[in-house]
């Protein structure tokens, strides 16, 4: 099995897949999630090869994109590993990875079963705040036709999978119900460090927002 030749496929397959798309889960959503996954596993003794694969496949048919369907993204993943020649245990291991990775609502907790999981799904955390979570949460937004902000509209701590999936709410209320709790959900040493500083921005972001939405700057 040739690791480097297996990278580089998936590589040309998923570009090839999510290239231009316009709701920040994008080719390049992929490749800074990879970037940070290999990043993170430098400091965990986790399997590179599973991990780069994971993050790389991690988006390949998001439940957003599938009618809510969780199976697409994983089966997908799945069938494009066999086709590769890769290994029934790094198969497996990838397909539960993608299938743990998502946010459910601030009441649905769901353990990763790897350490590869928990590395893969903390790239994709640190992706969606900070700087970069901020311009993919207004990109989302537009995407769906929500509003930015509406004062009347007040932010839903969901509590099933179901309730986070029909939610319907402006961008900034996101902040609220996912992003801001996701600094205290990572995995990792390495990703809970970074989330500080990507947290505090988002923060100081809103601050901002808030004070030019009430004509104060």
């Amino acid at each position: 099995m040739n690791k480097k030749k297996i990278i580089n496929n998936t590589e040309i397959f998923v570009k090839k897949k999510l290239l231009g798309e316009g709701s920040g889960h994008d080719w390049w959503h992929i490749k800074r999630v990879w970037d940070l996954a290999k990043s993170i596993a430098k400091d965990e003794k986790v399997d590179l090869f599973t991990v780069e694969l994971g993050a790389l496949l991690h988006d390949i048919a998001d439940w957003k994109f599938t009618d809510g369907d969780e199976s697409v993204g994983p089966n997908l993943a799945e069938e494009w590993l066999i086709s590769q020649g890769v290994e029934k245990n790094t198969v497996r291991t990838v397909k539960e990875a993608i299938e743990d990775i998502s946010f459910k609502g601030a009441g649905v907790t769901r353990k990763n079963r790897s350490k590869e999981g928990e590395v893969i799904q903390d790239a994709d955390r640190l992706d969606a705040i900070g700087a970069m979570g901020i311009a993919r949460c207004f990109a989302y937004g537009g995407h769906k036709g929500r509003e930015i902000y509406n004062p009347e509209i007040k932010y839903v701590m969901h509590q099933t999978s179901e309730e986070y999936k029909n939610n319907s709410g402006p961008s900034v209320n996101h902040f609220y119900e996912k992003l801001f709790l996701l600094k205290d959900l990572m995995n990792t040493k390495t990703a809970k460090k970074i989330a500080v500083g990507r947290h505090k921005f988002m923060k100081e972001y809103l601050d901002e927002f808030f004070a030019e939405w009430e004509g104060k700057k």
